[in-house]
């Protein structure tokens, strides 16, 4: 790319989602003036104070930070403009963009949303793909506008989902997928070859946020439903059960399709070291990797060593 023809770039993004296209910037001719992120806060049992993925690669590069609580006061407005920047790159940023921080950057904002939009626009598109049994999702960088994930699509990159991905796997394709594609949107804007396409609002989706009382699984769902679902929640907010009165987060599973049973849902069947295999509303669950509350994370083999939950009846 020609060093003339670099562009002043704002990037506002927050988890590690966030990075490969930050560091893409950085790697690139373009010159990021600043990066935006969320304030730090406390996290992890010692509640110390922690900064965001963004933050920590930007602060190593040298790059100015600004953490504001909000973008709609004047103050933090006239901050922004301040940096006189060509275009805001957004990337699961977590703040509202009131409609005068669009109009800043002389090329506006893009955000790098993951989903094949208009399906699952919202908080969580990934996990909601992955739910929802879709086999295929994507990154879409679009011009970002007042509604919600409801701009012009700039740019689509897809990539299938298969039936061992997990939101975390499909995150970490997606955000660098997302990377190189932003980087050839500003290729074709620095080229005047952008082409946007509206969005047909009537086969929207939306892409709730997760809950935690969503992730407790109910065995009497069938083994597809709740496998979608252990593999979507999968690092982010985990899926779980309760094994005598603690909580069992679970992380990895997979639908036995040529075990099948009589028991009632919630019955655990079946323990191997590769699995401990569970009856459900409509087939066998396995899963191979969980959790005891206030203990490591252990594959099943480990976890079953001293251990055994046979014939226990988990809460649905």
């Amino acid at each position: 790319m020609n060093p003339e023809k670099q562009l002043r770039i704002i990037f506002a993004g927050t988890p590690d989602f966030a990075v490969p296209a930050l560091q893409a910037l950085l790697d690139s001719s373009h010159e990021v003036v600043a990066v935006y992120t969320q304030p730090d806060r406390r996290s992890g049992r010692g509640k110390k104070i922690s900064s965001t993925a963004v933050k920590q690669v930007a602060v190593d590069a040298g790059i100015p930070v600004e953490q504001p609580f909000t973008l709609k006061d004047a103050e933090a407005q006239k901050t922004l403009a301040a940096y006189h920047a060509d275009v805001m790159v957004v990337a699961a940023y977590g703040l509202i963009l009131p409609a005068e921080v669009l109009q800043i950057p002389k090329y506006g904002c893009l955000n790098i949303h993951a989903s094949l939009l208009p399906r699952w626009r919202g908080a969580a598109p990934i996990e909601r793909a992955i739910q929802a049994g879709d086999t295929e999702t994507g990154v879409t960088i679009m011009q970002m506008a007042e509604g919600l994930d409801t701009g012009d699509m700039l740019y689509q990159t897809s990539c299938p989902i298969t039936a061992q991905d997990t939101g975390q796997i499909l995150r970490e394709r997606l955000a660098n997928d997302g990377a190189e594609a932003l980087m050839r949107v500003l290729e074709q804007l620095l080229e005047n070859k952008l082409s946007p396409e509206a969005q047909d609002d009537r086969v929207s989706t939306y892409a709730h946020k997760l809950d935690k009382k969503e992730a407790e699984i109910d065995w009497s769902k069938s083994a597809v439903e709740i496998d979608r679902k252990i593999r979507a929640f999968n690092r982010s907010q985990v899926a779980f059960t309760y094994f005598n009165g603690k909580k069992l987060n679970l992380f990895v599973s997979r639908v036995e399709t040529d075990k099948d049973t009589s028991e009632p849902a919630g019955t655990v069947i079946e323990e191997t070291a590769e699995g401990i295999c569970i009856a459900t509303g409509d087939g066998v669950l396995s899963f191979s990797r969980l959790q005891l509350a206030g203990k490591n994370e252990l594959d099943a083999r480990d976890f079953l060593n001293g251990r055994s939950l046979l014939g226990s009846r988990l809460p649905s």
